[in-house]
Protein backbone atom coordinates (compact mmCIF):
# COMPACT_ATOMS: atom_id res chain seq x y z
CA UNK A 1 0.00 0.00 0.00
CA UNK A 2 1.29 3.44 -0.86
CA UNK A 3 2.25 6.06 1.71
CA UNK A 4 -0.72 8.28 0.85
CA UNK A 5 -3.24 5.46 1.41
CA UNK A 6 -1.51 4.44 4.63
CA UNK A 7 -1.76 8.01 5.89
CA UNK A 8 -5.40 8.09 4.83
CA UNK A 9 -6.11 4.97 6.88
CA UNK A 10 -4.34 6.50 9.87
CA UNK A 11 -6.42 9.67 9.38
CA UNK A 12 -9.61 7.59 9.54
CA UNK A 13 -8.44 5.87 12.73
CA UNK A 14 -7.55 9.22 14.28
CA UNK A 15 -10.95 10.64 13.32
CA UNK A 16 -12.69 7.65 14.89
CA UNK A 17 -10.64 8.11 18.07
CA UNK A 18 -11.52 11.81 18.22
CA UNK A 19 -15.21 10.95 17.74
CA UNK A 20 -15.06 8.87 20.93
CA UNK A 21 -13.90 11.85 22.99
CA UNK A 22 -16.39 13.98 24.89
CA UNK A 23 -17.73 16.84 22.78
CA UNK A 24 -15.81 19.53 24.67
CA UNK A 25 -12.53 17.77 23.85
CA UNK A 26 -13.30 17.16 20.17
CA UNK A 27 -12.92 20.70 18.84
CA UNK A 28 -9.15 21.15 18.56
CA UNK A 29 -8.30 17.66 17.25
CA UNK A 30 -11.33 17.77 14.96
CA UNK A 31 -10.28 21.06 13.40
CA UNK A 32 -6.73 19.77 13.00
CA UNK A 33 -8.01 16.65 11.23
CA UNK A 34 -10.24 18.73 8.99
CA UNK A 35 -7.32 20.97 8.01
CA UNK A 36 -5.01 18.00 7.46
CA UNK A 37 -7.55 16.37 5.16
CA UNK A 38 -6.86 18.91 2.40
CA UNK A 39 -3.13 18.18 1.95
CA UNK A 40 -3.89 14.49 2.42
CA UNK A 41 -6.33 14.59 -0.50
CA UNK A 42 -3.75 16.41 -2.60
CA UNK A 43 -1.18 13.73 -1.72
CA UNK A 44 -3.60 10.96 -2.67
CA UNK A 45 -4.39 12.79 -5.92
CA UNK A 46 -0.72 13.06 -6.83
CA UNK A 47 -0.17 9.33 -6.33
CA UNK A 48 -3.47 7.73 -7.36
CA UNK A 49 -5.70 10.08 -9.30
CA UNK A 50 -9.26 11.30 -9.11
CA UNK A 51 -11.15 8.15 -8.15
CA UNK A 52 -9.35 7.58 -4.87
CA UNK A 53 -9.48 11.30 -4.07
CA UNK A 54 -13.25 11.10 -4.38
CA UNK A 55 -13.27 8.18 -1.94
CA UNK A 56 -11.12 10.13 0.53
CA UNK A 57 -13.33 13.20 0.08
CA UNK A 58 -16.40 11.04 0.76
CA UNK A 59 -14.78 9.79 3.99
CA UNK A 60 -13.99 13.36 5.08
CA UNK A 61 -17.49 14.57 4.25
CA UNK A 62 -19.14 11.68 6.05
CA UNK A 63 -17.11 12.22 9.22
CA UNK A 64 -17.43 16.02 9.25
CA UNK A 65 -20.88 16.45 7.72
CA UNK A 66 -22.41 18.48 10.56
CA UNK A 67 -19.59 21.03 10.98
CA UNK A 68 -19.30 21.42 7.21
CA UNK A 69 -23.07 21.95 6.86
CA UNK A 70 -22.90 24.55 9.64
CA UNK A 71 -20.06 26.45 7.97
CA UNK A 72 -21.75 26.22 4.57
CA UNK A 73 -25.01 27.65 5.96
CA UNK A 74 -23.10 30.39 7.74
CA UNK A 75 -21.23 31.32 4.55
CA UNK A 76 -24.45 31.37 2.50
CA UNK A 77 -26.12 33.58 5.11
CA UNK A 78 -23.23 36.04 5.01
CA UNK A 79 -23.25 36.12 1.21
CA UNK A 80 -26.96 36.89 1.19
CA UNK A 81 -26.34 39.81 3.54
CA UNK A 82 -27.77 38.27 6.68
CA UNK A 83 -26.56 38.80 10.21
Amino acid sequence: MSLSLTLSCLWVLAAAAVAMLPMRLQYLPGVMLLILSLPLMAFVASQHGLLLVLLVAFAVLSMFRRPLIYFLRRAVTRLKGGA
